[in-house]
């Protein structure tokens, strides 16, 4: 009869923050949308995107999979006590305000809501004109 040796591996025990007030970093394009939460230093906490969701091709850009990114988070960070968020949203997606909705849906308290798109004075030189 062979004896079989069992070892447990030590597990890593994570010790989680606990953190009241956070930041929401909203990215909302054409083609996807993509949620990050963070304590007041700017530490990630979770993270979350529609591919990661699950949907794919232009699924990705709508209203629902910016819930679902949302449902998501706010089952990774119920461990940290997050109860207090600032909202930064940045693009032209059609998840931008869905996602703000489902934030205040899912128990968490907007306490700010801020558009950091991007916008050009002037932008770029335009390339030249097309001759056919």
């Amino acid at each position: 009869m062979a004896t079989v040796k069992v070892t447990n591996k030590a597990k890593k025990v994570k010790a989680i923050r606990q953190v009241s007030q956070g930041c929401a970093f909203i990215q909302a394009t054409y083609n996807n949308t993509i949620v990050t939460v963070t304590d007041l230093n700017g530490n990630t906490l979770a993270w979350s995107s529609a591919g990661a969701c699950g949907f794919r091709g232009p699924k990705k850009a709508t209203p629902y999979a910016a819930s679902m990114i949302i449902k998501t988070i706010a089952d990774k960070v119920k461990e940290t006590g997050l109860k207090e968020v600032a909202v930064y949203v940045t693009g032209v997606g059609s998840g931008r305000d869905s996602a703000v909705r489902a934030l205040n849906a899912n128990g968490f308290t907007v306490t700010g809501i801020k558009d950091m798109t991007p916008l050009p004075h002037n932008g770029c030189r335009p390339s030249r004109a097309r001759r056919v």
